[in-house]
């Protein structure tokens, strides 16, 4: 079956269990250590232009203790109300992790490598994508839950056929910082790796979006085709309410937290002028969503529903 034949058309397929990889070493180990993954590898696949876009649900957990994550600059009576205000506890909340890959006829391009390999090699392949059917992987940032999947347990690739692109302040940083994980998991593709700016393409119709604050060289990515825009986000916003609705609330694993407020505001400011649709990488599955702008500084996150598949 060809793109043009599943276009317009949303795929959910299940696959088999996914074993998350326990001790990242990063920021997220907390977030992803001990958990035994998702029942099921969960693609969604839309058609944007002459691309076709497909999220994939690489693993997914219960997390605890909200507020040590999240909102960490509001009151404990300020979180709880705004969380019974969206129907959601206050004290746990369900995590997801969800790259994207891009198929724009020339090229199979994924943004970011997930947890693991197995978690993100079954997603793929939920897609019809086999890793090496994969051209180019995108890296967003280099923490732990997005470079896991570069390599399996043993150090091989797993996308052998790839180049590699990442932002260059974000690879400089983290090639400085004596990282153990950025040193395993990222480092040996160095001679593979391409570097770009603001503004430069990752391929037509891929456009790099500078998104610092999360890490010091995080990015978006815009999709453009045929008319039609996605915006990648990443982690600009970690959460559909505590962090996207909430731009100003604190998050634990942004570096800069000023920094990446600001970015918040930017970017979901734009998205909601502009109308165009967003990926988040931690967003509730199939991570795919809109953003209004409600007032100065606050937002709410609309999920998508059927609107890619008309």
């Amino acid at each position: 079956m060809t793109p043009k034949d599943i276009s317009r058309r949303t795929v959910l397929a299940a696959g088999t269990a996914l074993p998350l990889a326990a001790g990242l070493g990063t920021s997220h180990a907390a977030l992803a250590g001990g958990h035994a993954g998702p029942k099921n590898a969960i693609q969604n696949t839309f058609a944007l232009g002459d691309f076709q876009v497909s999220t994939l649900l690489a693993g997914t957990r219960p997390v605890e203790d909200m507020q040590t994550i999240f909102g960490m600059n509001v009151s404990a009576e300020d979180f709880a109300s705004v969380s019974a205000e969206n129907f959601i506890p206050s004290d746990k909340a369900q995590f997801f992790f969800t790259p994207t890959v891009v198929q724009t006829g020339g090229e199979t391009i994924l943004f970011d490598a997930g947890l693991s390999a197995t978690g993100t090699t079954a997603a793929l392949q939920a897609a019809g994508i086999a890793a090496d059917d994969v051209d180019v992987v995108v890296l967003t940032h280099m923490h732990g839950d997005h470079i896991g999947g570069l390599t399996d347990d043993a150090g091989t690739p797993t996308y052998a056929n790839a180049r590699y692109v990442t932002g260059q302040v974000e690879y400089d940083h983290w090639a400085a910082a004596e990282n153990e994980r950025f040193d395993g998991k990222v480092r040996p593709f160095a001679d593979k790796m391409n570097f770009l700016g603001d503004g430069d393409s990752v391929a037509s119709g891929i456009t790099a979006v500078s998104a610092f604050g999360h890490t010091p060289g995080h990015m978006a990515y815009l999709l453009d085709s045929g008319g039609e825009q996605v915006l990648v986000m990443a982690d600009t916003a970690n959460h559909y309410v505590w962090s996207l609705a909430y731009p100003e609330w604190e998050v634990r694993f942004d570096m800069d937290k000023e920094a990446a407020a600001a970015t918040r505001k930017k970017i979901l400011g734009m998205v909601a002028a502009d109308r165009i649709p967003l990926i988040g990488y931690h967003m509730p599955f199939p991570g795919m969503g809109f953003v209004e702008q409600v007032s100065e500084g606050r937002f709410r996150y609309v999920p998508a529903t059927y609107q890619m598949m008309l």
